[in-house]
């Protein structure tokens, strides 16, 4: 059994403004388990300027086993972070922040943090995202009628995945953008109401992350005209449209690069790291020469990249396409290199130029591995993060069958592929590393922030979640991204049941005409069924984050409002779990919402929860009480 213990996060129930501007007094809230302590003394400690403030909390009352006190924060710097120090009458002290309750004194860094700047339209803590990537998703019959590009390496639907070079990057199956409009509906069907396309621009590889030009679409894919018809289509059926840009380099032939390469004094040159006098070699993105990197010091870059009205960012959220926003791809290297770090200014222009054009456009950032430092609420609505979530997830709910396959240099390895980490394969965790995990990456960044970061199992750069998945565990994944904070991420093809070991044959076209093969049809059920468990609840999206159970093979927390909460349980193995009496008020209350486990409440107000596993669950309760709203 878990001990109860004080609690406070970045939700509604325990913040009074999520936005605040520099100045304001925002009341924050703490929750302590009655017969916690005694208390002598609660207080909050800001560092404003990198110097300690102190505010004292008072007991403004008690509801459903809980004393709740409060106090004002004032926010003096753009990220202000506070914790708790709670002041035993023994004379003992404790100190909360966003990693848990301690006995030393804890680190800045992982303060709980208010954000003095706009927050992310509120439509995105209510989506769920599907990431597409357009050459293998559908092909229409309008495909046929383009030419094979002379970098291309054709390939049929039915054609298994080239994972060596150069049929990595350059097997063509032809997907494009009007058979995307053709498939809206699956998406519709499916309940998702956000879709993310990998890059549309013309390139010289199926993935496009090389493009020639900004200022177009690839007539591969249909040209300009199917754009701005998939963005009409999808907006008509409820559906948002991100797309996917290169902040960090461009493709080499791109017609900036062209302008420059080889032509000392040419006004683009600029634009890009050439380290020769004739303007022949180059900085390029982890040694691709075709993908030269930008340098953005250049004023002239910026203004045509991002700052001018018709900017490559303007262009594509302008009528008449209407794009609802970018995720920016490597945007943890972007502006950097060696000595040179000019990160923020970018994030922020862009940040600037988006809001400006379209206060409801949200902005994502690429940051693959520990994103604390660019995820300040300074630029980015969230990030495309793995190990806050993702990697997490693999270790504990994965058992790697071995079987050999081939790198991209045709190297036979037999250890899983792990997001490019040199540790031998997938770790092994037990739930509670699971917890502790994402609780370290979770630590330092803001609460809304926190929000905003996609939770994808897997992504068109990953293996597929599927292949190594323990047996049974599949909906213990998809349920835990719907449910846990941040946003949850469907990689087009998990629902159709689609495997690949790295990468690239992760990338496998759809196949279509198979859902109605039982296993198919079982699996999208899945997924259907746990979106719109997302999405029927919006505590998901903004509700509270409290762990009632971390066990080795378990887990069990419940999402909070005002207005509903949430409880979850997720267990790699069978599951008997004991809450403490006090940890669940409104137990008795318990609507069962999706999964088979049983919920009994006792005698003395704790309940057990138990379960055959491998097993996803989730119940409906009440809202949480407390002694009157936040005070703004």
């Amino acid at each position: 059994m878990t001990d109860l213990l004080p609690h406070h996060d970045g939700s509604p129930l325990h913040v009074s403004d999520d936005a605040p501007a520099l100045g304001d007094v925002v009341r924050v809230r703490l929750r302590v388990p009655a017969g916690y302590g005694p208390l002598a003394a609660v207080r909050t400690r800001s560092n404003p300027d990198h110097e300690p403030e102190w505010t004292e909390a008072v007991r403004i009352g008690a509801a459903d086993g809980w004393d709740w006190w409060e106090a004002p924060v004032t926010v003096r710097n753009p990220r202000h972070g506070y914790r708790f120090l709670l002041q035993h009458a023994d004379g003992r002290i404790e100190w909360l922040n966003q990693t848990g309750i301690h006995r030393l004194e804890t680190l800045d860094a992982e303060d709980f943090a208010l954000v003095a700047a706009p927050p992310a339209p509120a439509w995105l803590h209510e989506s769920v995202m599907y990431q597409v990537f357009p050459d293998r998703f559908a092909r229409s019959a309008q495909a046929d009628e383009h030419p094979v590009p002379d970098w291309a390496i054709p390939a049929t639907w039915d054609t298994p995945v080239d994972p060596l070079m150069p049929g990595r990057a350059q097997q063509f199956y032809g997907g494009d953008l009007t058979g995307v409009i053709e498939r809206l509906d699956h998406l519709v069907e499916l309940g998702v109401n956000l879709l993310y396309l990998t890059p549309v621009f013309p390139a010289a590889s199926n993935h496009r992350y090389d493009a020639s030009s900004f200022l177009s679409v690839d007539p591969l894919l249909g040209g300009d005209e199917a754009y701005a018809r998939l963005i009409e289509e999808a907006h008509g059926r409820g559906i948002k449209v991100i797309g996917d840009l290169t902040s960090n380099h461009s493709g080499d032939r791109h017609e900036w690069f062209r302008a420059a390469y080889g032509r000392p004094g040419a006004p683009d040159e600029a634009f890009y790291y050439f380290t020769n006098a004739d303007n022949t070699e180059y900085e390029c993105w982890l040694g691709a020469l075709s993908l030269p990197k930008f340098d953005w010091s250049s004023e002239q870059l910026r203004e045509r990249f991002i700052v001018a009205e018709d900017s490559v960012v303007a262009r594509w959220l302008k009528a008449p396409y209407g794009a609802d926003g970018w995720r920016v791809d490597v945007a943890n290297m972007t502006g950097r290199l060696g000595a040179v770090d000019l990160n923020a200014e970018v994030r922020q222009l862009l940040r600037e130029t988006v809001r400006g054009i379209n206060p409801d456009a949200i902005l994502l950032g690429e940051s693959t591995n520990d994103a604390t430092s660019d995820l300040q609420g300074d630029g980015w609505d969230g990030a495309m993060t793995y190990p806050s979530f993702t990697r997490p997830v693999w270790a504990w709910l994965s058992e790697p069958n071995g079987e050999p396959y081939l790198t991209a240099e045709g190297e036979e390895r037999t250890e899983p592929w792990f997001f490019g980490m040199e540790v031998g394969g997938i770790p092994r965790y037990t739930a509670r590393d699971f917890v502790d995990s994402m609780t370290r990456f979770t630590g330092g960044i803001p609460w809304r922030v926190r929000l905003g970061n996609m939770q994808p199992l897997d992504t068109h750069d990953t293996a597929r979640f599927a292949t190594n998945a323990a047996p049974g565990t599949v909906p213990v994944a998809v349920g835990l991204s719907m449910t846990l904070p941040g946003l949850p991420v469907v990689f087009a093809g998990d629902e159709f049941g689609l495997t690949g070991v790295d990468g690239e044959t992760s990338r496998t076209p759809i196949p279509w005409g198979s859902e109605g093969r039982p296993e198919v049809a079982e699996r999208i059920a899945l997924y259907r069924d746990l979106v719109r468990l997302r999405r029927e609840h919006p505590v998901l999206g903004t509700g509270g984050l409290r762990w009632l159970h971390v066990g080795d093979d378990a887990v069990v927390f419940v999402r909070e409002s005002a207005q509903e909460s949430v409880l979850v349980l997720a267990a790699r193995g069978d599951a008997d779990v004991e809450l403490a009496p006090g940890a669940l008020p409104g137990a008795a209350a318990a609507d069962a919402l999706f999964g088979d486990a049983m919920l009994a409440v006792a005698a003395d107000g704790g309940a057990v929860l138990t379960a055959d596993g491998p097993v996803f669950a989730a119940w409906a309760l009440p809202g949480v009480a407390a002694p009157g709203a936040v005070a703004p």
